[in-house]
């Protein structure tokens, strides 16, 4: 193979990786007829009451996909992008992934970049190839943000072999979608449309993409799954087991009425390649950012301006909440919308405008659909205390700004608190790790402690709804959570509700005392 083929079959993705997820994304192409037009005529008309069928216990099915491949692949291109690689502030390290701020995994990595000797890197030209698909007859192309995020310059080729350039219309990294526009005077160009009804599990989908530059390529499979969390926001994803690889990355899923379900975007590969599993933006979801992308080039979001977790059984139960449903709010962003209201740490949002939240994605979900500057009344529970509190949402930022905290080594001359399995210093002992809280230097294994995953090194900023600074504050906010158990539950345990830092990420842990 040629340097300018290897350079060609490799895709620029920015992976949003959970675990082995891979940016990869698969153009899925439809099993039945789909009103594909050219102008105002039909494209390649066939309807699929004409193609060869096959009786099944479930009714007929296509005989051979070959129709509707035939009137559905002039939409499907090939995008062809050359840029600059982006530098990470000289954090990346080879064979660990390079994660936006808010994923998920993003602390976890982070840590281990700390202290690692950086090489200074430049930024090196790339060669960048994915898939995209005509949604308009004017030249309008979707496609993945990761394949031409930092492009410099977009070829868009079709079936055929006719090549066009398009520029960038707009980005949205949250969905991982694109829009791009060809300019081609006079011309116009085989499209196709989303789907308004929801898929089902276990119906068809067809592939049709450019997978590691080979050219158009065709797969078949089914919808494995609806609501797939692969670590990337609030949003879910369908889940396909059509082969999908590298190359693939923007193209189009098709049901059988050939309309679009979804945007691949991302696989789950140990290995990098096709194990039958690929994830697909839903066609709603594309639609509303495709809208927004072709009105202003952006997607504004609301944005509470906190970061939150879930509510497990034990910090409901510390809390004095009947279930654990909701979204706890683990830390107020400085200058945020929040920081502005009486919003806490510790706080549970259960409710916005009198919906009920079910869980920390699900607020997620919520605030991303309402728009900037819009008034939201939140029910929240503090410590068990209910109350209202009504803000406007501020735009959800581009770049999520975090505190860094230095990790050091922490000594061992801590305060022991063996009913908590700790030893615990004050912070201030300890530089980087700020003015705020207790460091824990130690961790009995065989405690609750380290069953929540509590470790040397991590800060305990409250205890109980009570800042600490120093272990007797700790021991303190013990005493409150004991005392209140007394008289709220006739448990032999207590739950001691606690907010640690760890690193850069904050949340709440409730940990188990047995009653004095």
């Amino acid at each position: 193979m040629t340097s300018d083929q290897s350079n060609a079959a490799n895709e620029s993705s920015r992976k949003l990786t959970r675990k082995p997820v891979i940016l990869a994304a698969a153009a899925l192409i439809a099993t039945s007829a789909l009103g594909l037009t050219l102008g105002n005529l039909p494209f390649a008309a066939a309807e699929t009451a004409t193609q060869p069928t096959i009786d099944t216990p479930y009714g007929r099915a296509p005989l051979t996909f070959a129709d509707l491949v035939a009137k559905v692949s002039p939409a499907v291109v090939s995008i062809n992008v050359k840029g600059d690689a982006k530098v990470a502030d000289n954090e990346q390290i080879p064979g660990l992934p390079d994660l936006p701020e808010d994923n998920p995994l993003y602390d976890f990595f982070k840590q281990f970049r700390k202290g690692m000797p950086q090489q200074q890197q430049k930024p090196q030209p790339t060669l960048a190839q994915g898939s995209g698909f005509f949604i308009s007859p004017d030249g309008f192309v979707v496609t993945n943000n990761h394949v031409v995020e930092d492009a410099e310059d977009i070829t868009v080729t079709m079936e055929n072999g006719d090549k066009f350039p398009a520029k960038l219309i707009g980005t949205d990294p949250r969905t991982d979608v694109a829009l791009i526009k060809v300019n081609a005077e006079g011309k116009t160009f085989p499209f196709v449309e989303f789907e308004t009804k929801d898929p089902r599990v276990g119906d068809w989908v067809l592939a049709v993409g450019n997978p590691f530059g080979l050219g158009g390529t065709v797969t078949a499979g089914i919808i494995s799954a609806h609501n797939r969390d692969i670590g990337s926001g609030p949003y879910d994803y369908l889940q396909i087991d059509a082969a999908v690889n590298r190359g693939n990355s923007g193209g189009p899923s098709f049901d059988l009425d050939g309309k679009v379900i979804g945007v691949n975007t991302a696989i789950f590969s140990p290995s990098g390649g096709n194990v039958g599993i690929a994830f697909a933006v839903p066609a709603a979801l594309v639609q509303e950012v495709v809208t927004q992308l072709k009105a202003t080039g952006t997607v504004d979001r609301g944005w509470l301006g906190v970061v939150i977790q879930n509510v497990s059984d034990d910090i409901a139960d510390s809390i004095g909440m009947k279930e654990a449903k909701g979204a706890m709010i683990t830390k107020v962003t400085e200058d945020g919308p929040a920081a502005k209201e009486d919003l806490k740490p510790g706080d549970v949002i259960v409710a916005v405008n009198g919906d009920k939240i079910e869980d920390s994605r699900d607020l997620a979900r919520k605030i991303a659909e309402l728009h900037p500057n819009t008034p939201v009344k939140l029910s929240i529970v503090r410590y068990g205390e209910k109350r209202e509190v009504t803000m406007s949402l501020g735009t959800f930022p581009n770049n999520k700004k975090l505190a860094a905290i230095e990790e050091d080594k922490p000594d061992t001359s801590g305060q022991q608190m063996k009913d908590l399995g700790l030893s615990l210093a004050p912070a201030a002992k300890f530089p980087g790790a700020g003015d705020e809280g207790v460091v824990i230097t130690e961790v009995d294994p065989a405690s609750d402690a380290a069953d929540k995953g509590l470790k040397p090194g991590d800060v305990i900023l409250q205890v109980a709804g009570v800042t600490v600074s120093d272990p007797d504050d700790v021991a303190e906010g013990v005493k409150k959570a004991m005392a209140s158990a007394k008289t709220t539950t006739d448990k032999d345990t207590v739950k001691v509700l606690m907010q640690v830092k760890s690193g850069d990420q904050t949340r709440f842990v409730a940990l188990s005392l047995k009653k004095a």
